[in-house]
């Protein structure tokens, strides 16, 4: 048993220890079916604290010959599978942990001939008459035992995009380390001694023009899982279980922390779910993850419609999105696009892939972009969040013009490039104009069912602030009147809906004139 060859199982037996662990072996399944075939070239990228590291440890513990894992894994679903003994502990495994690497090799630039000769150091005392004295290549040595014994081996890679991520400028630390690997997984004789290579990190293998350094990689990530998307983070189905064995409400869980889409699972972050059983608190525990400094410089790169798209997201709104031209670094962006596409990869965004959008998760991500922006002084939304500020007043103090001057002010300054041919375009001003709302509202809930239809906006009050902020039902009109939206709403009984969230209830009716161009608004009380 080595440090990087055939390590033990010590690091899974943390996870297993700990109060909280949902069961992911499964994985193993897929990994089992795939190894020793072109598909078992797997980069699992996925956000911090999504169980990256854990999920590498157990990979490790059950395949490594350095340990005995069998009773590890007894009561695992794993055990269940037909072919559960026939994989356990009976291969070579490369373990490294990039990250960890950095501090023993002396600095990114040492770190590749730090892993290739403490690895070669490694690989001698299995194999002592098979590799020479003064041999330095990691591929080599692996191709020369491969020749003379026929060993395949597993490769497992943590935090193999570190490099990419944190040495950007150091050009030539990046090459070395591209060159390095497509040495170790690219071409005919790496398919000889890798029986299966597991890369796991924020960041897709990276792209070189429009090649791949690593096209021979499956990339699954938040944008696309595939197979794997069940074992990226907690689904709903664990959750809900969680929820139950520590007493906590589902629905209250799904919105503060739920968002993430990968396929047809609703994906949450591990690490704010687990926090959240064990203390008990609704809050959000994002902040150790990553940070703040790395979100600002981004959603303030001077690409066209980046600030806006990134107000209209914060506002509760999914933004258009292409994910195909980021090129899987943190030096290449070319338009919004990228951008949106890389904070997507590291949380901070969620990807519906069946609509092409990205938009905030959820309640926690929101509250945390938010602090961040005011933290690092994002003037973009300091200066928004004003307007917006005093809108919110204007409709609790029910003073229908002034939040009528107030959307038309905020249409023209910050949303101009949103044209008013119909009412969904009305929507989504509206819902841009009130984000100061989400401090004290969950976010606005469009087409709300309610009574006999659905509402267009319904802003519900959090748990905390329900005693002292109403709910909002809000019917918007095109080229009609205000009398006729509040007509709606009371003829279809919207309210009776929405009357449980919140001790008052307010009906906005909304109106935007095409013709003149003016908003009317007017706002009433409803009485129970």
């Amino acid at each position: 048993m080595g440090v990087f060859v055939n390590p033990g199982n010590e690091a899974f037996a943390v996870a297993l220890n700990s109060e909280i662990y949902v069961d992911k072996t499964e994985l193993l399944t897929y990994t089992n079916k795939v190894m020793n075939t072109l598909q078992g070239y797997i980069c699992n990228s996925r956000p911090r604290r999504f169980g990256k590291s854990i999920t590498a440890n157990m990979l490790t513990a059950y395949y490594s010959r350095g340990c005995n894992s069998g009773k590890m894994f007894s009561n695992l679903e794993i055990s269940k599978n037909k072919n559960f003994e026939k994989h356990l502990n009976q291969y070579d495994v490369l373990h490294w942990d990039i990250q960890w690497c950095m501090e023993p090799a002396g600095g990114p630039e040492k770190i590749i001939s730090y892993i290739s000769e403490q690895t070669i150091s490694e690989l001698k005392e299995y194999y002592p008459y098979i590799l020479p004295e003064k041999i330095r290549s990691l591929p080599e040595s692996l191709s020369r035992i491969n020749a003379a014994t026929g060993t395949k081996f597993i490769v497992i890679i943590d935090e193999w995009d570190v490099l990419i991520r944190d040495e950007a400028s150091d050009v030539r630390t990046q090459e070395e380390y591209i060159n390095f690997l497509r040495a170790m997984f690219k071409g005919t004789e790496p398919t000889k001694y890798i029986q299966l290579a597991y890369l796991t990190g924020i960041l897709p293998v990276k792209k070189e023009k429009t090649q791949s350094a690593l096209n021979n990689f499956k990339d699954y990530s938040m944008l696309h899982a595939g197979p794997i998307a069940p074992y990226v983070g907690f689904t709903e189905a664990e959750v809900q279980k969680l929820c139950e064995e520590y007493g906590h409400e589902f629905e209250e869980v799904k919105r503060w922390y739920d968002g993430y889409q990968i396929g047809t699972y609703h994906v949450y972050n591990p690490n704010a779910v687990v926090n959240l059983m064990l203390e008990g608190e609704f809050q959000s525990f994002w902040s150790g993850t990553a940070s703040y400094e790395a979100i600002v410089p981004l959603i303030n790169m001077d690409f066209d419609g980046l600030r806006g798209a990134v107000i209209e997201m914060l506002s509760g709104d999914h933004v258009p999105v292409d994910v195909t031209s980021f090129q899987n670094d943190t030096v290449s962006f070319a338009n919004k696009d990228d951008v949106l596409t890389y904070l997507i990869h590291l949380g901070y965004l969620a990807y519906d892939r069946t609509f092409k959008t990205a938009f905030i998760p959820n309640e926690e991500i929101r509250q945390e972009l938010i602090l961040a922006t005011k933290r690092k002084k994002w003037n973009e939304l300091i200066s928004f969040q004003k307007e917006s500020e005093q809108l919110l007043r204007d409709t609790l103090q029910m003073d229908g013009d002034a939040v009528a001057k107030e959307i038309e002010k905020i249409h023209r300054e910050y949303v101009s490039v949103i044209q008013y041919n119909n009412e969904n375009s009305l929507s989504s001003v509206l819902s841009i104009a009130y984000l100061s709302a989400m401090q004290y509202y969950f976010k606005p809930i469009r087409e709300f069912p309610a009574g006999r239809g659905f509402a267009d906006f319904v802003f519900i009050p959090k748990p905390e602030f329900q005693k002292f902020y109403p709910a909002l039902v809000v019917e918007l009109k095109w080229n009609k009147d205000v009398k006729t939206a509040l007509d709606q709403i009371k003829d279809r009984k919207y309210p009776d809906s929405v009357a449980c969230y919140a001790g008052e209830l307010l009906l906005v009716g909304i109106n935007y004139n095409e013709k003149t161009k003016e908003h009317e608004c007017r706002i009433e009380k409803y009485e129970k």
